[in-house]
């Protein structure tokens, strides 16, 4: 699901020399990749296109999510039974296809690597068959930051199975990231939104600028820019708008992306009671299958209440 995760298939071929950069350079000047040890703006260099990240991870402390199922971020509000549809265009080997992504907060909770966390069910179409679908964690901490806690994502061809990589916190050397900072500001270092080496999983993201009033479909709104990427895409950008109290209200891109991916919200809000039930089974259905083909990660995680 692009809008939501980009692709994992390269990402740690990377590490080595990011590894070597951190060595010599220590926590200074940051690229398009990860955060430093706060939160808190720090004063830093602009970056240029081509730097990889310094460091990989937010330091992340359980201890510090009194009550994180509550996502109230003005950025990245979640609330249970909301709605958010973005719809446009991809392009696939030179073809362009409809594309639509939908992003439901279900009102179950999962536990993750010891913080409770709200589960979002995402539904990627391309040409209105589904191509992924997956169960994403989100947990806000006593700072109003929205940490990304790991996905369990399906992929589907043709409409069969083909793969699930999955990355969960606390399993296989993965770790949870930043999805929305509380105070996000364009002086923030790079930061990673997560980490899943096992499956190539290197997403981070940068704040550009807060405050361009972008116009779509569902409104015209001032927004927040953060610019994404992944250790395998070299000067390739996914731009993610966002509009307080709706989330991401538009998907762009910069470089020379193959996809092309360009969407924007069409739909937001609260949904039905039945449709939220409907919701309630489909999450189901896919964590029973979950524990069925990924026993060493999912697995060892319990189930959503």
């Amino acid at each position: 699901m692009k809008a939501q995760s980009r692709s994992r298939s390269k990402g740690l071929a990377l590490l080595p020399a990011m590894l070597l950069l951190l060595a010599s350079c220590g926590s200074g000047s940051d690229a398009d990749g990860a955060t430093g040890e706060t939160t808190e703006p720090t004063e830093t260099t602009e970056p240029t296109e081509t730097e990889t990240p310094e460091q990989i991870h937010e330091d992340f402390e359980a201890a510090v999510f009194d009550n994180p199922t509550v996502i109230d971020n003005e950025w990245f509000t979640l609330t249970p039974g909301n709605r958010l549809v973005l719809s446009g265009f991809t392009v696939e080997d030179g073809e362009t296809l409809d594309h639509r992504i939908e992003f439901i907060v279900t009102d179950f909770t999962k536990e993750i690597a010891g913080v409770e966390t709200v589960v979002a069910w995402i539904e990627d179409y391309s040409d209105d068959v589904v191509v992924e679908a997956e169960l994403a964690f989100y947990a806000q901490d006593n700072d109003g930051n929205v940490w990304f806690m790991g996905e369990y994502p399906e992929e589907y061809e043709d409409g069969e199975f083909i793969a699930a990589p999955a990355w969960i916190p606390g399993i296989e050397d993965a770790r949870p990231g930043i999805k929305m900072y509380a105070n996000p500001d364009p002086s923030l270092p790079p930061y990673y939104q997560g980490w899943g080496p096992a499956v190539d999983w290197s997403d981070f993201g940068r704040v550009e600028s807060i405050g361009e009033e972008v116009c779509v479909e569902l409104d015209c709104y001032e927004t927040l820019l953060i610019a994404e990427s992944s250790l395998e895409e070299e000067n390739i950008f996914q731009l993610k708008s966002y509009a307080r109290g709706v989330g991401n209200v538009k998907v762009d891109f910069r470089g020379d992306d193959a996809t092309q991916e360009q969407l924007e919200a069409v739909e937001f809000g609260p949904i039905s009671a039945s449709e939220l039930e409907r919701y309630r089974a489909l999450a189901l259905a896919m964590e029973a299958h979950a524990y069925e083909i990924s026993p060493d990660v999912y697995g060892k995680t319990p189930p959503m209440q």
